[in-house]
């Protein structure tokens, strides 16, 4: 029941074994922490475009987008309380990410994943049955704890059991879930938004609790990685079995090996996060704080969190936002799944640059549109409103096959064992930050930049592409533990890590 990946020989520095079904259902399994992640952003910008929900929480934003008829189209739903129940999630996520970066190093991933989702779970339930909007606030805080514990430890957790060959598709399989639980949400709150009693929204909100309790539950029943038994001290011998399990071979010797070798070393580091900034970890700390940072300001949250609010803006009606958000949600789903399929193929790098082009184009033409179409008031046409639909496609499918997935798949697999928590506990800590940063900035950025925060967004894509270009080494089919390589045969990085990894070599 697997799909052979090694030969017997076994090419250099290549570990023996094939993709075991054993492997793919508990990544599977765990890639449920995506659904989770990617539910809670669909779901809150649904949310915030329906007008019973509007009316009952956020009672001046419904007035003013009903009623004011002076006020700019760009600035309709500028509200710090508004932008406070989005990003209020990723503050409480970042906070979460560092206490789980202990969780998972000294218990494992397994448990890190199961407090994510029993904290989503309970953060479902209030937002449901929220009366007020600090009910409302607070539900969301939960959701961020549940975010915070699985963003850090299921990407550990898809990159340590998949076979180094196929680590890219298993990982980016997160990044799908995430589109996954996006699409849910868009097609529910596009549902729900047409019952009559106007209380929909708390179905949208209380639905995350379905995919929380397959992850609470199945959590239960997941193995531990083996990179986290060793580091738990556990028998080298269980370490062994659960290896030769997921790789569906005796011959785990080499890989087994390279395990212990890599725990021994994370065991004389009591201090990992004072550890990451010695200077041989520097390409490793500088892509755990760039590349979630560049990944939030593509601008993709921006469509994430409040594209049914940016086509509303458009002068397109309540239901035809929230279908448009289905269709992006199809696009941005689908252009994941291809990157999953051809990333161990081409490589990382190519892909970013090619999803970068493609972001960057698409989003100066939705600015030029937006910037000759749709003045302070009235709508754009029926032509026009479609282009900048398809624009936003173009986008949301660049994004889908480069940033998104890569994003969390290339920060997971270049630490090495002694840093790992730590390293991720930053990646995710960066990736919300700015997150929140966006979330709470954007409406009032839309209300001063109007058009422009396409070209904003755009300029930091150029930037992004150019720093892939010439800082990101290529880490396609390379064991996680022969990892540092890389960086010693960049032609930047070795100038930075050269000296240390021969002073090193001189002291064994």
């Amino acid at each position: 029941m697997g799909i052979a990946i090694g030969s017997d020989q076994g090419a250099p520095g290549e570990y023996k074994g094939r993709m075991t079904l054993f492997v793919v259902l508990s990544c599977m399994m765990a890639a449920m922490g995506g659904v989770i992640f990617g539910y809670d952003i669909g779901i809150s910008g649904g949310v915030t475009s329906m007008e019973p929900f509007l009316k009952k929480f956020f009672p001046e934003v419904y007035t003013r987008m009903k009623e004011d008829t002076k006020i700019s189209n760009y600035c309709k739903f500028e509200s710090q309380l508004l932008t406070s129940f989005t990003s209020s999630l990723y503050v409480a996520g970042l906070i979460a990410s560092f206490f789980a970066s202990s969780i998972t190093k000294a218990f494992g991933r397994k448990p890190s994943i199961l407090v994510g989702g029993a904290a989503f779970l309970a953060g479902a339930a209030l937002g449901g049955a929220a009366l007020n909007v600090y009910m409302l606030i607070f539900g969301r805080v939960l959701l961020g704890v549940g975010v915070g514990f699985a963003n850090q430890s299921v990407p550990l957790y898809l990159s340590e059991m998949a076979p180094p060959r196929y680590r890219g598709a298993i990982n980016n399989g997160f990044q799908f879930s995430v589109g996954i639980g996006a699409l849910s949400a868009n097609l529910i709150n596009y549902g729900t938004q047409k019952i009559k009693g106007g209380w929909g929204w708390r179905i949208s909100l209380a639905m995350a609790a379905v995919p929380a309790s397959i992850l609470t539950l199945g959590a239960l029943f997941l193995p531990e990685t083996p990179n986290s038994l060793i580091q738990q001290n556990t028998d080298p011998q269980t370490a062994k079995s659960m290896l030769q399990r997921i790789r569906g071979t005796e011959d785990v010797q080499a890989e087994l090996d390279d395990l212990i070798k890599a725990s021994e070393i994370s065991k004389t580091i009591e201090r990992p996060f004072k550890k990451i900034i010695q200077k041989k970890y520097r390409p490793q700390l500088v892509m755990a704080i760039a590349i979630p940072f560049f990944q939030q300001v593509t601008g993709i949250n921006v469509i994430a969190f409040y594209a049914p609010l940016v086509f509303r803006t458009m002068g397109i009606g309540e239901s035809a936002s929230l279908m448009s958000s289905i269709v992006t949600g199809v696009v941005g789903t689908g252009s994941t799944f291809i990157s999953m399929l051809i990333v161990d193929k081409l490589g990382r790098r190519v892909l970013l640059l090619v999803g970068g082009i493609q972001m960057l184009v698409s989003q100066v033409m939705i600015a030029v549109v937006l910037a000759t179409q749709l003045g302070d008031h009235g709508g754009v046409s029926e032509g026009y409103a479609v282009l900048v639909l398809v624009l936003i496609c173009v986008y949301v499918a660049g994004f889908g096959w480069s940033w998104g997935p890569l994003g969390w798949l290339i920060p997971s697999e270049i630490f090495p064992l002694e840093i790992r928590s730590a390293g991720q506990s930053i990646n995710v800590a960066v990736n919300f930050f700015f997150t929140f940063v966006v979330a709470q900035t954007f409406l009032a950025m839309l209300c001063h930049f109007k058009s422009g925060i396409f070209f904003f967004f755009g300029g930091w894509v150029a930037v992004m592409t150019v720093f892939v270009y010439l800082f990101l080494p290529e880490t396609k089919n390379v064991p996680m533990e022969q990892m540092d390589r890389v960086w010693r045969e960049h032609w930047f990085w070795k100038r930075v890590v050269g000296e240390e990894y021969d002073a090193g070599k001189m002291e064994e």
